[in-house]
């Protein structure tokens, strides 16, 4: 969310940003935010001023009736009356142009960097970087599910039965290196110097609308029927939301965590569920890494987090790609996002396993994030989320990019700790 100051001083500047994420029906919310703001302000200077005036015409009264004049005290009386009456109407309108104001400046996309390559949607996103060299065997790789049944280690079909598409069990060795990607993320990261949170897996809306935008909001969140209660898409959602209403003291920062979570989500639009595979599915796990710092580190960071993902796909001998996401591919809290999409050998080519995200003071400006700062002055924070991993589209790859001919998967040797020292799983 925008600063109504900034918005008032760059009403162009805020258009030109919604023509570049190409949302040109938003463009009236920028006059209507202005207008509200404008009456909001004369609304708050006009009861400022009648409780100052009346203030003066109370202590009046008093004196007045001292000096048996009663007939005017009457008449001052009077005045107040009114003056109160005019008092709690302007109350009543600021806080309807307050939320209506909030509405609007809510829904009005964040400026993006400048960086940031201008397109349409997530087909005009540009390839900065690979690294690994993508190989093709030559031998067949099968869809990432048959490799798993080889092993016994998949059961679409009860999951189907007991909840429905977009579901899975996972079973034996696989399950095991399900596991395992994770504890090694988790492991890498804290090596890395982040501190490791296991994060409430439900929140309130108040902390939805403060973290996500509402077409994200309706495409992925369940909600707890009955209660103020939404089911995490995912930990970033919850791990920011530890900070609402907080003033973090500036030596505290940069405050480095990641969070292992269930994530839940509906998956609504073009997409859909496929019947077979666990690529978009409605529940799956994830490690996820989060940084809150000052705004002057924030793009240093979303270098660092990027790169850490890189690193941690080539330590398990993945092939990667930074993709850079255009404009108009951009959620509208964020300024600057990437994906590192993996190497599909059974496809050749690259498919999404981490997004990496700066989104500025967008989420410390609803959630109310401050900084303390060391001249005793106070300002938003900055944040950024990255995912580590997010097993099971981590299997695909790890899957696929580590089978051998004779159908066995060879097991990074950064994974074999986590294996109970195996080399590989027939």
């Amino acid at each position: 969310m925008l600063d109504i100051k900034f918005v008032r001083e760059n009403p162009e500047a805020v258009k030109e940003n919604i023509k570049k994420k190409f949302q040109d029906a938003k463009l009236p919310l920028v006059d209507k935010a202005i207008d509200l703001d404008a009456r909001s302000r004369a609304a708050i200077t006009e009861a400022s001023e009648l409780r100052a005036n009346r203030n003066k015409l109370s202590k009046s009264i008093g004196a007045l009736m001292a000096q048996g004049k009663k007939d005017e005290a009457e008449e001052v009386k009077a005045q107040v009356k009114a003056q109160a009456e005019r008092l709690a109407e302007l109350e009543k309108l600021e806080g309807e142009l307050e939320a209506e104001l909030r509405e609007v400046m809510l829904t009005i996309p964040n400026m993006i960097d400048p960086s940031v390559p201008i397109g349409k949607d997530d087909s005009e996103n540009v390839e900065r970087e690979r690294f690994g060299e993508p190989v093709v065997p030559d031998f067949e790789i099968p869809y990432h599910t048959e490799i798993m049944e080889r092993f016994s280690g998949i059961d679409l079909d009860s999951a189907r039965r007991v909840a429905g598409n977009g579901f899975y069990y996972l079973m034996g060795d696989i399950a095991r290196l399900h596991s395992a990607v994770l504890a090694y993320a988790r492991d890498f990261m804290i090596n890395k110097g982040f501190t490791y949170v296991i994060p409430p897996f439900m929140m309130h809306g108040a902390v939805v609308q403060g973290v996500m935008s509402f077409p994200e909001m309706d495409a992925m969140m369940y909600k707890i029927e009955g209660e103020d209660l939404y089911l995490i898409g995912t930990s970033e959602h919850t791990m920011i939301g530890r900070f609402v209403d907080q003033t973090i003291p500036e030596e505290q920062l940069p405050v480095t965590l990641t969070s292992y979570s269930p994530c839940f989500r509906k998956e609504k639009g073009a997409h859909g569920i496929e019947e077979r595979g666990v690529y978009r599915i409605h529940q799956f796990e994830k490690q996820e890494m989060i940084v809150v710092c000052r705004p002057e580190e924030s793009m240093e960071w979303y270098e660092k987090m990027w790169r850490y993902s890189v690193e941690l796909f080539r330590s398990l001998d993945i092939p990667v790609r930074q993709l850079e996401c255009c404009s108009g591919d951009l959620a509208d809290l964020k300024v600057k996002s990437c994906d590192i999409e993996a190497w599909s050998p059974r496809q050749k080519k690259y498919f999404e396993v981490c997004s990496c995200s700066n989104l500025g003071d967008a989420q410390a400006r609803r959630l109310r994030i401050r900084v303390n700062g060391a001249d005793g002055k106070k300002y938003l924070a900055h944040t950024l989320n990255n995912t580590v991993v997010a097993p099971p589209r981590m299997l695909i790859a790890l899957l696929e990019n580590n089978l051998q001919a004779d159908g066995s998967v060879r097991i990074p040797e950064a994974l074999r700790p986590y294996m109970g020292g195996k080399t590989e799983i027939r």
